[in-house]
């Protein structure tokens, strides 16, 4: 039986939903209009209190981009006075200005709930056990779910990232049952528990766990879920949109509920800017509409996504988000050739004698690009070198059916790529500029 936090706003019907929505998009906009930015941009493009007169008018207003976070550095985005903000986060601005991003009291308070609707959804209440393995400080995933766990009224194990022996240790001590945890670095936490002679499904009583934070494939959720005997559900943050909890699967699997009394939804063509159809894929762009420190208009998040139509079984009506596919800025150009780096995974994980961790090396050789795709194998595979010829042979047959054009591949042995316990690293691209 279907379950909610908040039944009727999860259920609200569409006409209700939008109304919802325009109401409170007058309001975002004329908060907006306090902020240097948005004022400057609102005289500049002639827009007033009258211009948008509904969501269809949202058009209208200019699009907003991490440039202009980074431009306004640190405060112009400001729409609220600054004693009346009582929390900051940012990027980590390792090239210029990062961005910042304000809360309200009133922000981390819907902020909570949010997230809290999110964990809600998928099963996890108040007798749960949460650890949460991302990092805590000026990245949103850490306080985001502490926050929306605590309001949910689970106990809260604030593990942070990384020392991957002493998260086993709390998985198991603690009887944990749901991790907030990067896809990747779930991939690296079962190994290492194997490894270690614990086996989560008898071990311990892991039963949930939330992904999210870098793209991933379908392939790759299947094997974290069998690796450790859990439902995984995807989740989708950013800092602009407050962090984690933007949108969230249920239970059925079938793509993300972004929380439309929260964001305006657009999906957008990267090149033309224009919009796509609802079920093709393009860029999403957001709008807040709930924020009262630093509201966002058309937020272009850079993600490559799709509106899936049709109602969910789950009985919610908010729109539901496509795997995410990639960013448009991540996108590679091989030989006029564009490809994402989740295309490459989608095949890698198929195979079962192919362990988690892989890299993609891009180069120049004479005039010409060549890609190099590092994958290591799994510790339950041969070393007989015909078995791993034919491997890599029909490795390359379905990536180059995929790709439209020919990786090199190079089995490695389990260990010898890098080990990340933060976001995985998947591209280096050597290129020469010709």
């Amino acid at each position: 039986m279907t379950t909610y936090w908040q039944r009727e706003m999860e259920t609200l019907s569409r006409e209700k939903l939008e109304k919802l929505q325009w109401e409170r998009l007058k309001d975002t906009i004329e908060a907006a209009g306090r902020s240097p930015f948005y004022k400057k941009r609102f005289a500049e493009n002639g827009i007033t209190a009258g211009s948008i007169r509904s969501l269809g008018d949202l058009h209208k207003i200019p699009f907003t981009t991490k440039d202009d976070l980074r431009n306004t550095y640190p405060f112009g985005m400001a729409a609220i006075p600054l004693k009346e903000c009582v929390r900051l986060h940012s990027s980590s601005g390792t090239t210029g200005n990062p961005t910042v991003v304000l809360h309200s009291r009133k922000d981390l308070e819907e902020w909570a709930d949010q997230v809290a609707r999110c964990m809600y959804m998928v099963g996890l209440r108040d007798t749960d056990v949460f650890q949460n393995t991302s990092g805590y400080g000026m990245f949103t995933g850490g306080l985001g779910f502490q926050y929306g766990a605590e309001r949910l009224g689970a106990l809260t194990i604030p593990a942070a990232a990384g020392n991957t022996k002493r998260q086993i240790k709390f998985i198991k001590d603690f009887h944990v049952t749901c991790l907030h945890i990067i896809p990747s670095y779930a991939a690296r936490l079962a190994e290492v528990m194997y490894e270690t002679g614990v086996d989560p499904r008898r071990d311990t009583q892991l039963r949930t766990i939330c992904i999210g934070a870098e793209p991933h494939s379908e392939e790759q959720r299947k094997r974290i879920e069998q690796l450790l005997g859990v439902k995984a559900y995807n989740c989708f943050g950013m800092s602009e949109m407050n962090g984690p909890g933007v949108a969230f699967e249920c239970t059925e699997q079938n793509g993300l509920h972004v929380w439309e009394d929260y964001v305006v939804v657009e999906v957008i063509d990267p090149e033309t800017l224009l919009p796509v159809r609802d079920g093709e894929v393009g860029e999403l762009v957001l709008t807040t509409i709930n924020r009262e420190a630093m509201p966002l208009l058309r937020y272009r998040t850079r993600d490559l996504t799709r509106i899936i139509q049709g109602d969910c079984p789950c009985g919610r009506t908010h729109k539901r988000l496509s795997r995410f596919q990639g960013r448009s800025d991540d996108m590679i150009i091989m030989k006029g050739v564009n490809l994402f780096p989740v295309q490459i995974e989608n095949i890698l994980m198929q195979f079962n004698e192919l362990g988690n961790n892989w890299l993609i090396t891009l180069e120049t050789v004479g005039n010409s690009d060549e890609m190099l795709i590092e994958v290591e194998l799994s510790d339950l595979f041969t070393d007989d070198y015909s078995v791993l010829q034919r491997l890599a042979k029909e490795i390359t047959r379905q990536l180059k059916d995929e790709l439209l054009l020919t990786p090199r591949i190079k089995l490695v042995a389990k260990g010898s790529l890098p080990v990340m316990e933060g976001k995985a690293v998947r591209v280096k691209d050597l290129r020469k500029l010709l």
